[in-house]
């Protein structure tokens, strides 16, 4: 009778305690990682069986997209909660804190801290180093920065332009070395020492960013022979306006030109999956660790990306384009108040995750961020869903998707629309079909109204149009000049 009375003592004292207490968040972001990712079924072949087992826990968003195809501007609109369009911040600088107007604005991190988190840190989480000095006060724990890990001693190929990132392939070298591996290790760490405080615990790792290396073992997994190739179409660009061209005029990372030249094409996609696949091994550390120290039932799980990447689609690699394989991402929500083993095929934002971990963790609302709370689809993925997922390259280029469509709307005024479900590869640009007009029409309406200018300090992919004029990186392009074939 004794302990039976100790029992009831200890559980009506542990229950209430329980309920109080805030739901950690482990944010885990990949950079450069589209949609070839297990459950979201982008390459037939990928093998990424961690985050596979975290979407199995939670919510899927399969239609899920950035707010900018690129770097900085991604990150800055999630931990801002503003669109690129409304900050002006479109390049990879400026640092969002330097322009006037949103250098004391509330971060997602902050904003946990103000509310009782503790926030750590690790990897690549901003752009670069943005966000990593003390004095910034992003985060209150600051773990190693993101990086590439152990080189080759030279380029293991030579592409036309010689950026020192823009490399792929394996060689002899260990897991151990590599900088993604040291991040987790040290989330690991984080883990192991079982926090007490609620904590915003986020992760980011750099692959599979260029320079793509990854050890023979993950090479291993996709074998040469049997490889599959992503779809290709040789016309694919000659019903897309010329000023699609410009969102991506030069870039160091080469056209699909030079992987066919160079017979680098396989190469290239090989060693993307296999440095996918190591990432996953990464996220399953971390995911182990937050298990083995029995905090999985009360921790929020987010996965995302920043943006994808094109390995050969639209004639190009790399990102900075509005078409499915540069703005689709993976999305993944698990943890307490969400529902197991679901998938949601209505559009989402990264936007969205700021007001999302604001209503799950029970924290004051906010109403100045620009995304939407994606807790009813967590709750019943089915939930319909009225916002489309809107992304920005640089001013006046937006793509609108829907849960069936793609519209793109240039700076020039040119257009392109997809029907996603016919056509997922984008091949058959239905934009000056009549038929479609109504539907065009009715995407054309969720174009931003506030289109700021870049912001001061804006440099490094920055495309301008004043007056007819486009400018790629301070240089007017001749309306005659040649595509450069980079």
């Amino acid at each position: 009778m004794r302990l039976l009375m100790m029992l009831i003592f200890c559980c009506s004292f542990y229950t209430p305690l329980q309920a109080a207490q805030k739901p950690n968040i482990l944010f885990i972001a990949i950079d450069d990682q589209n949609d070839w990712i297990g459950c979201l079924k982008g390459h037939p072949q990928i093998k990424t069986p961690h985050i596979d087992k975290v979407a199995a826990r939670g919510t899927l968003f399969a239609n899920a997209h950035c707010q900018s195809p690129l770097c900085n501007p991604s990150r800055t609109s999630l931990m801002t909660g503003l669109r690129p369009s409304t900050t002006g911040v479109y390049g990879l600088a400026p640092w969002f804190r330097t322009i006037e107007k949103f250098k004391d604005r509330v971060s997602l991190p902050q904003y946990l801290e103000q509310n009782g988190y503790k926030t750590y840190t690790t990897g690549k989480i901003y752009h670069g180093g943005y966000g990593r000095k003390k004095t910034d006060k992003e985060f209150s724990v600051i773990g190693p920065p993101p990086g590439v890990g152990v080189k080759p001693p030279k380029k293991l190929v030579e592409t036309p332009n010689p950026h020192p990132l823009v490399d792929w392939g394996t060689f002899p070298h260990k897991d151990e070395d590599k900088g993604d591996w040291k991040v987790a290790s040290w989330a690991v760490d984080q883990l192991n020492k079982k926090p007490t405080e609620p904590f915003f615990l986020s992760v980011g790792f750099f692959l599979p960013h260029v320079p793509c290396y990854a050890t023979q073992q993950w090479f291993d997994l996709y074998p040469e022979e049997t490889l599959q190739l992503p779809p290709f179409l040789a016309t694919d660009r000659d019903d897309t306006p010329r000023f699609s061209w410009y969102l991506h005029w030069k870039l160091p990372e080469p056209r699909f030109k030079f992987l066919q030249e160079a017979n680098q094409w396989k190469n290239l996609v090989r060693s993307y999956l296999a440095c996918t696949s190591f990432v996953d091994s990464q996220v399953g550390r971390v995911t182990e660790a937050l298990e083995k120290n029995n905090l999985d039932e009360n921790t929020i799980i987010v996965i995302w990306s920043d943006h994808g990447w094109h390995l050969g689609e639209k004639l190009i690699t790399g990102k900075n384009t509005l078409w499915e394989r540069s703005t689709r991402v993976p999305l993944i929500f698990a943890g307490p108040g969400i529902t197991e083993n679901a998938v949601c095929e209505k559009p989402a934002e990264l936007l969205d995750i700021y007001p999302t971990l604001i209503e799950l963790c029970d924290l004051p609302p906010r109403t100045d961020l620009e995304g939407h709370s994606l807790v009813p689809q967590l709750k019943d993925a089915n939930t319909p869903r009225k916002w489309p997922a809107i992304t920005s390259h640089n001013r006046n280029n937006t793509s609108v998707r829907t849960e069936n469509y793609r519209y793109i709307h240039y700076a020039d005024g040119s257009e392109e629309f997809y029907d996603m479900k016919q056509d997922p590869a984008e091949w058959n640009n239905l934009s000056g079909d009549p038929n479609y007009a109504t539907l065009i029409e009715e995407h054309r309406a969720w174009l931003p109204t506030v289109n700021e200018k870049p912001a001061p300090g804006s440099k490094h992919r920055i495309l301008r149009y004043e007056n007819g004029q486009a400018n790629w990186e301070e240089v007017d392009i001749k309306a005659d000049e040649p595509i450069p074939e980079l």
